[in-house]
């Protein structure tokens, strides 16, 4: 089922029934609820998933953050996958980050879909949101965004044995090779960027913009909204022709 925002639907909604406010209701909910709306553009059905805030994995975090819950956008990407109505998916990222795993295993499903799938980084693409970003078939950067490189790090109790070094180094590259499986960017640049030192006052690694995130490529293109979406149709209809 998707929202259909269309000047005819306006023109011959039945005023007893009102589908106009029922579907805006529709999706007032699902923007509120999900963070994510499907909606029928000029040509065809797609939907576009937010990722904003910090990424919750397994723990919930406090009622004041901006989250995106992994197990909100885990089924909406089942759900578009499968969904024979919707063309493609545009996600938008403005994110710091968050739960490595969680992270990561939406950015693998969202590498996995058949259907086109064109994000957008908007604001920040920061640390595991940078994995998200490159996910999808074609990314977008706007020249104001930044992104942050940066080493796997944890909060609480870690236990001192070797053993915790070599988890950290597995993950580690774990990211890595996801990152340039989806992407142009060197292995030698992408890790000398995350290991940097002196960039940042009391952490490691570097923060670049949107064009030095295209120029070292790990994004595609520097582009807006109006270029992403315009790609993801370009997509859609290579896939749609016989």
């Amino acid at each position: 089922m998707y929202i259909n925002f269309s000047r005819d639907t306006y023109l011959n909604a039945d005023a007893d029934q009102n589908p106009k406010d029922e579907q805006i209701d529709t999706a007032g909910d699902q923007i509120k609820d999900f963070g994510s709306i499907t909606f029928k553009g000029i040509d065809y059905p797609i939907h576009c998933l937010t990722v904003i805030g910090e990424i919750e994995g397994h723990y919930n975090l406090s009622s004041g953050s901006k989250t995106t819950k992994y197990e909100h956008v885990i089924p909406q990407l089942i759900a578009v996958e499968e969904d024979p109505e919707i063309r493609g998916l545009l996600v938008v990222l403005n994110t710091m980050g968050g739960d490595v795993e969680a992270g990561l295993a939406i950015a693998e499903l969202i590498s996995g879909m058949k259907k086109p799938t064109v994000s957008l980084v908007l604001g920040g693409g920061h640390s595991i949101g940078v994995p998200l970003a490159v996910a999808a078939k074609q990314s977008f950067i706007v020249p104001s965004a930044t992104m942050t490189l940066h080493p796997v790090r944890t909060n609480g109790l870690v236990v001192g044995v070797p053993q915790t070094l070599k988890y950290f180094e597995n993950m580690q590259q774990r990211i890595i090779n996801f990152v340039i499986d989806n992407s142009s960017v060197n292995k030698s640049t992408l890790t000398t960027l995350m290991m940097k030192t002196g960039e940042q006052a009391t952490d490691m690694g570097s923060i670049i913009d949107g064009v030095k995130a295209v120029e070292i490529g790990l994004i595609d293109r520097v582009g807006k909204l109006s270029d992403a979406i315009e790609s993801l149709y370009q997509m859609i209809e290579k896939t749609e022709k016989p």
